[in-house]
């Protein structure tokens, strides 16, 4: 026996719908002759009568009856099927993986992946928190569909990026030890300080090191932490000062205040996926491009 098609059973709905052959052919738009064979040909695969022929017309059999709600559902299946494959080839249902930078979550990532949400209701959206490195390596690996790290990364890995959030760094210091009436500090007036320093894995660490070695000094490393709010607990304890983004500042404790630097040391985070990523990443990019340039726009100077 055969296996039936989808055509076969949207000849028979409309059959059933119209109990006529010449009524079901014109809204099927083909003639009779082939239609007739079609629905012949399913009675024959199904091994069952559909309808009954008689000179008053048609009319569903018992089988007929019992097919035709099962027929409806498999075309509303095959319609439904057809559409998340529709939708998924312009990345409108799929899965996608963000990586992301822990310093990411304060503002930036919220207000990236809120107006996507909205937008594309049907995506499964999974965040993963990672170092720079861990989501470049991802990205590489197909793990991580896009990322956002700080830059720069020095990886070899050849990705697509752009450049999504511009920062500066700030010192954290316990509250009792900033220099009276100091709106800002020197980066070389920390020298002889503890510094409380990000984790050599991060991004941070070295464009840390690198600031101080510019400002004629090697920082005196006390401790280390992976995450911007470990670091400021560690400074509201009095282990030492940090260097932090200025956008994480809504995470200082009470006890710690943040100082400007004289000469700012600036930061930036890239948003980064494979050369050739599907249009579900291709979305997310535009969606985050469309947040920074909407942010750039409302900054500018009128």
């Amino acid at each position: 026996m055969s296996i039936m098609d989808l055509r076969q059973l949207r000849y028979f709905t409309v059959l059933a719908e119209t109990l006529n052959f010449h009524r079901a052919a014109e809204r099927l738009n083909m003639s009779q002759p082939p239609l007739t064979v079609a629905i012949r040909k399913l009675e024959t695969d199904l091994g069952a009568v559909l309808f009954e022929r008689n000179p008053r017309g048609l009319r569903l059999t018992e089988a007929g009856m019992a097919a035709l709600g099962p027929a409806r559902a498999t075309l509303i299946q095959a319609e439904q099927v057809r559409e998340a494959a529709r939708q998924g080839a312009v990345g409108m249902r799929g899965r996608l993986v963000v990586g992301f930078i822990g310093s990411a979550v304060a503002q930036l990532l919220p207000s990236i992946v809120s107006p996507f949400r909205k937008a594309y209701a049907q995506v499964e959206l999974v965040l993963e928190e990672m170092t720079s490195v861990e989501i470049m390596d991802a990205v590489a690996g197909r793990k991580v569909d896009v990322g956002l790290v700080r830059l720069p990364v020095l990886n070899a890995t050849p990705v697509a990026m752009d450049v999504i959030d511009h920062d500066s760094l700030i010192v954290a210091l316990p509250d009792n030890d900033v220099p009276e009436g100091a709106s800002a500090l020197h980066l070389a007036a920390l020298k002889d300080r503890p510094f409380i320093m990000y984790a050599p894995i991060s991004v941070l660490h070295s464009t840390i090191r690198l600031a101080c070695q510019t400002a004629g000094f090697v920082p005196q490393v006390s401790q280390e932490a992976g995450q911007v709010q470990t670091i400021l607990s560690m400074v509201q304890a009095g282990l030492g000062v940090a260097l932090v983004p200025a956008k994480s500042a809504r995470f200082a404790p009470a006890g710690v205040r943040l100082v400007p630097l004289v000469e700012p040391i600036p930061i930036e985070t890239g948003l980064v996926r494979a050369l050739d990523a599907g249009p579900l990443a291709d979305n997310f990019v535009k969606a985050a491009l469309a947040i920074r340039d909407s942010v750039s726009v409302s900054h500018r100077p009128k």
